[in-house]
């Protein structure tokens, strides 16, 4: 028998057996699910505007002691229809729209009567769907031991991954190739289907369970596989309990995929009652300094985090209006090597050159706050030891925003920074946080669900080749296509502290440059940044000498907003280009970032996202003559012409060129 559409708000239907087939379309009837139950073998295929997506996939779970992908049923259907809006407290988009169909499907195991639901949600662009174990006697203290759960694609689609299992955490250059070609991979994992559809499978609301990774069975079938504990477990738990959501988000265009917020929809409303004291905003910071090897992290003559040098970044950061300035390297335990000091590290003793009373202090006559950082080189008990009194100190002192750090490739003794306790961990940090009213940017991070709509004073993360690796990599720094691939894979649902703002593009400063490390793209590439890779906190990370250097574009800088009333992507290929508009929240105002990779070329763009009725004054900070990101990448032109919405912009980028545009209302 056939479900019929859901036209009411909620509904029942008792079944009562183990073979089963429905059918939910989504609100506008673009997106299609189909659920059968063959058996007792629950499963699922799905389409988009008429075209399958997703082949009839397995659903289920397996545990240590019973199979609940097979065997079952199904007693009760329930199905409901959700309408609203909820608005972010900061973000890229300020009011959300959660629109969708849901199916919720009752399970229970022939013989032994282990309950099992899964919830699936029908959205106008995509899938999500979970498990859920209600409270039952024969699941307490249970173990998952595998994730039967398919992706079957119907066709061998292009797509951008990294590989999951490998050392250095996400920290690695993208792959493109076919589906048939990939390896374990991890989420998000982005495809284009050879008619142009953008999909991204990763999951949502990641909590006290393992994340998921995507492995490749032939024949264009994915399965979800969970990160395991090192003794091969990969859920400890106890019902009740749920699985994050899995999750298929749908763009016609790259660009729709970019402003796709499924994955946002599907978390849990915000915990935070009064989200007043989480603010946006640009910093400066000791950090690029150690990245060139100009200062130390460790003490003595060449140590960055001093009292004495900390005023001086709080005052450049006060003369040109940032939020704050980073300190890292403040605390003992960075003596030696530190990345394997995990043990030694006090988050509470400064070393003696550094007075973080004296500089808190300092920096607030200024209006400039102490940025705070944490670096536990994956020392976890020893971090989760000391954070109670971290947090104190810094809530004492001031301190709104904390860097916190994981380097190393296991924590503990050999689990995973993707499995459950890492969850887990970076789950109670937040909330910990909360509850001193400050703001997380996690480094080394587990990859973004969308749990900044929950807890949002988590700000952003790394998760990625950031900045850095230009400094010090051994591959010479990351490719010129880099960011042209980075805000439609690892940036799909998550702000990414990617740290901006160099200008020294060659790094001049860098007292030995043995690997030739410099930045792979020009000046307006590095300004357009701002805009393309979204951060509700967004670095500054050059020298202020650098910065002051080239008055011209830290003008830009130092005018680009950090906090988005809206986005949108009028042109963007994965790999090739991206052009990005982005709408202060707090004014009229528009701003534009454009990106190409190592082919210049020209982008016409129509204006019609601008306000109609409004003149705006369009400030062009474009390559300049004869610039190229590899044999002249400081060329930079200033432009300034009068535009509506019903005018056209031609965006000239220059190889591994860009564009910054501030479209700022004058009546």
């Amino acid at each position: 028998m056939m479900l019929p559409l859901v036209t009411t708000c909620t509904s029942k239907q008792r079944i009562g057996e183990m073979n089963y087939g429905g059918l939910i379309e989504s609100p506008n009837k673009k997106s299609a699910l189909t659920i059968e139950v063959e058996e007792g073998k629950p499963m699922y295929h799905f389409s988009y505007d008429g075209k399958v997506l997703i082949a009839p996939s397995r659903l289920g779970m397996i545990f240590n002691d019973v199979d609940l992908s097979e065997g079952l049923t199904l007693d009760l259907i329930k199905t409901s229809e959700t309408d609203t809006t909820w608005t972010q407290p900061w973000g890229e988009q300020k009011d959300i729209r959660n629109n969708y169909s849901e199916i919720k499907l009752f399970f229970t195991k022939n013989g032994s009567s282990e309950k099992m639901n899964i919830i699936f949600r029908v959205f106008d662009d995509g899938l999500g769907f979970r498990y859920e174990w209600p409270r039952q006697k024969n699941l307490q203290n249970f173990v998952i031991t595998d994730e039967v759960t398919e992706f079957n694609m119907v066709d061998d689609h292009t797509s951008w991954w990294i590989g999951a299992y490998q050392m250095n955490r996400y920290e690695h250059l993208f792959n493109k190739s076919r589906i048939s070609e990939i390896d374990t991979a991890h989420t998000p994992f982005t495809m284009k289907t050879d008619e142009g559809l953008h999909l991204s499978i990763h999951e949502a609301a990641l909590t006290d369970f393992a994340s998921m990774t995507i492995a490749n069975n032939g024949n264009n079938s994915l399965e979800a596989d969970l990160v395991p504990w090192k003794n091969g477990d990969k859920v400890r738990a106890s019902a009740p309990h749920r699985s994050p959501w899995r999750t298929i988000s749908i763009g016609e265009t790259a660009g729709d995929l970019m402003t796709n917020y499924l994955v946002l929809n599907l978390n849990e409303p915000s915990k935070i009652k009064d989200p007043s004291w989480i603010k946006t905003g640009k910093y400066t910071g000791i950090w690029w300094d150690m990245h060139l090897g100009t200062k130390t992290w460790g003490s003595g003559e060449d140590h960055g985090a001093t009292t004495e040098y900390t005023k001086e970044l709080m005052d450049f950061t006060a003369k040109h209006g940032f939020y704050g300035v980073l300190v890292e390297g403040w605390n003992t335990g960075w003596d030696g090597d530190w990345a394997a000091n995990s043990d030694i590290f006090s988050f509470t003793e400064s070393y003696p050159d550094f007075d973080i009373e004296e500089v808190a202090r300092y920096g607030d006559s200024l209006g400039v706050k102490l940025i705070g950082h944490h670096e536990t080189s994956t020392g976890i008990s020893n971090y989760e030891a000391q954070v109670d009194d971290a947090f104190d100190l810094y809530e004492r002192v001031g301190v709104e925003a904390v860097k916190t750090g994981y380097v190393g490739d296991f924590v503990e003794g050999g689990e995973w920074h993707h499995g459950q306790f890492m969850v887990q961990h970076y789950r109670d940090i937040v909330k910990k946080a909360a509850e001193h009213k400050i703001m997380l940017n996690v480094h080394e991070p587990i990859k973004d669900t969308g749990i900044r709509r929950t807890w949002p004073n988590m700000m952003t993360r790394e998760g990625a080749r950031g900045q850095e690796y230009n400094a010090w990599s051994v591959d010479g720094g990351n490719p010129v296509g880099y960011t042209t691939v980075v805000p439609f894979t690892r940036g799909l649902v998550s702000p990414f502290d990617y740290t901006p703002g160099v200008f020294d593009l060659l790094l001049s400063d860098k007292p030995e440059n043995q690997n030739n490390n410099r930045v792979h793209h020009t000046i307006a590439h590095e300004l357009a940044l701002y805009v393309v890779i979204y951060s509700p906190l967004q670095m500054v990370s050059d020298l202020p000498k650098n910065l002051e250097a080239r008055p011209t574009a830290l003008e830009w800088v130092k005018a680009v907003p950090t906090d988005w009333e809206t986005t949108k992507v009028p042109v963007a290929e994965i790999g090739e280009f991206a052009v990005v508009v982005r709408k202060d929240r707090n004014t009229e105002n528009w701003y534009l970032g454009g990106i190409t990779n190592e082919k210049a070329r020209n982008a016409e763009l129509d204006l019609s996202f601008l306000a109609e009725g409004i003149t705006y004054e369009a400030t062009m900070y474009r390559d300049g003559e004869e610039a190229n990101w590899l044999t002249n990448p400081y060329p930079l032109e200033k432009k300034t012409v009068t535009v509506d919405a019903n005018s056209t912009l031609v965006l000239e980028m220059a190889a591994g060129g860009g564009i910054a545009i501030e479209f700022k209302a004058v009546n």
